[in-house]
């Protein structure tokens, strides 16, 4: 079955248009000002089109070299505007002059590339048999040059304004005078920060990260309840300043976040200052570079700081969650820029988080938690025991929300390697270490009775109608154990440890959702 071409039109120097294919047979040639094999045989596309009959047309890759080489051959034949290089792409055009016969129906007769003198004479034996040419002038051979579609830049470009493009996202257009980070701010696309503009090619080079098809839904992302495909999840990437590499990662989070369990629309328009944090477990982490030990927790590593930047952007850009609009935190939290690091499993004698949550220790995880603010030091430098190091913990875990704020949910602790040395040494494990936390943390009930110095939870009205053995119960900080979620992070060199204050638990409000992460 013979090979049918692409169909285009293409404007000539005076702006008369041609287009492919034509009435009768056309032959096509594919050229650029500067390609020397190029120069060599125009004078020979030039007696092509001498021929009766056949239309022959050549698409320049340059304005201005279409123009030299109308000049410097004295060329009657159509040279066209194919700076856009459209139709050099639709044709795959990887080495120029390329030189194709075609019939009316545009199926291809036959082709040239580059200059091998045998091929050229049989070219002209088939396609003008009466075209006067001096062989003997010509070299036996000469290459081709590369066509221009073959720069990366350009053919990122090309592809992603092909008909075939997998991307579907609305596209805006911006005036060539206007500052495209200005723009960004101005549509409110931005978190605050400057952002990298999602260009067709940004965009097309992000989604080779994943093999997932472009225009998948990933997550319906409240408040707008809108479709977050893995191309709209590309685009946020990229304005977070994400590798490819990080959008696998990114998907697994927003599955995670967009479940029931989590809650996703809660965490965003509570007046709390919650927040989604992402922890990474499993080989992803040092495949993706990411920093789990000094400033773990902080700046300067672009893996952890634009993976849970691209998630948040993705929460605002595609669901709507904005300040001022559904998002209603009284204070906000700079959690909501990013927050997202990884477990230093290697340094942990503990089992890591991943493989507590029930995935197998190979697995590449993604921890989702709706956490309010955070990361609280603990500074301990003077414990050298388990139990004693747990105490300190647990005293200063008890501060979470409020002092007398009881029967809590989540939190996250995440343990220095200075302190885990203690505990590993006093024979701690991390269920060890949540008993402690609890045991020194409990109080009574009458306690957390509201007086003069501070409020809590009972008021004194009440506590009085109490029965004495009710007030004298035991009230752990932590609905559970299982509340307290522990990960090992930081640099060697430090008595610290750190804390997160989870949210409202349960399913009132969010529980930690785990997911793995796949290609």
């Amino acid at each position: 079955m013979s090979n049918v071409l692409p169909a285009f039109s293409l404007q000539d120097a005076s702006g008369a248009d041609h287009s492919f294919p034509a009435a009768g047979r056309s032959i096509l040639a594919f050229v650029k000002e500067d390609c020397p094999t190029c120069n060599l045989v125009m004078p020979l596309i030039e007696a092509l089109h001498g021929e009766p009959d056949v239309a022959v047309v050549a698409p320049g890759q340059t304005t201005k070299g279409n123009a030299i080489l109308m000049r410097r051959h004295a060329l009657t034949l159509p040279i066209l505007d194919d700076s856009a290089l459209k139709a050099s792409f639709a044709f795959n055009v990887e080495t120029v002059p390329l030189v194709i016969a075609a019939d009316a129906d545009g199926a291809e007769e036959g082709r040239l590339v580059g200059f091998d003198k045998g091929e050229w004479q049989a070219f002209f034996a088939r396609f003008a048999p009466g075209a006067q040419v001096d062989w003997d002038a010509y070299p036996d051979w000469r290459p081709g040059c590369g066509s221009l579609t073959q720069d990366p830049i350009v053919a990122e470009r090309l592809q992603a304004e092909a008909e075939n493009s997998p991307l579907r996202a609305r596209r805006i257009d911006i005036a060539q005078a206007d500052d495209v980070h200005e723009f960004m701010f101005d549509q409110g696309f931005t978190d605050g920060l400057p952002v990298v503009p999602p260009t067709p090619e940004r965009v097309l080079r992000m989604l080779a990260g994943t093999q997932r098809d472009p225009q998948s839904v990933v997550a319906t992302l409240p408040p707008h309840m809108a479709p977050a495909t893995v191309e709209k999840l590309a685009v946020n990437a990229v304005m977070a300043g994400c590798k490819p590499d990080h959008l696998p990662v990114i998907i697994a989070a927003i599955e995670a976040l967009c479940t029931d369990e989590f809650n996703v629309h809660g965490v965003m328009a509570t007046t709390m200052a919650a927040s989604p944090v992402l922890v990474v477990n499993g080989p992803i982490r040092e495949r993706l570079g990411m920093n789990m030990r000094l400033g773990v927790l902080g700046q300067g590593n672009r893996a952890n700081a634009a993976i849970g930047r691209g998630v948040r952007l993705a929460l605002r850009n595609i669901g709507g969650a904005r300040p001022g609009g559904t998002e209603r935190s009284t204070f906000g939290n700079p959690m909501k820029f990013t927050m997202c690091f990884p477990e230093w499993e290697e340094r942990s004698g503990w089992p890591p988080m991943h493989v507590e949550r029930g995935f197998q220790p190979e697995d590449s995880v993604v921890t989702a938690f709706a956490l309010t603010s955070g990361p609280q030091l603990i500074v301990e430098q003077v414990a050298r025991q388990a139990a004693q190091l747990g105490g300190s913990l647990g005293l200063t875990m008890a501060s979470m929300h409020h002092p007398r704020a009881y029967n809590n949910g989540d939190c996250l602790l995440v343990v220095s390697p200075e302190h885990l040395d203690a505990f590993i040494e006093g024979g701690y494990s991390k269920d060890d270490l949540r008993e402690r936390i609890q045991s020194v943390s409990a109080k009574t009930l009458r306690e957390l009775v509201a007086d003069e110095s501070a409020g809590g939870p009972l008021t004194p009205e009440r506590a009085a109608a109490m029965p004495k053995e009710a007030l004298d119960r035991t009230v752990r900080k932590f609905a559970s154990n299982d509340n307290i979620h522990i990960v090992v992070a930081g640099s060697e060199a430090g008595s610290f440890s750190a804390f997160f204050h989870g949210w409202a638990s349960g399913p009132m409000g969010s529980i930690p959702v785990s997911r793995k992460i796949e290609s």
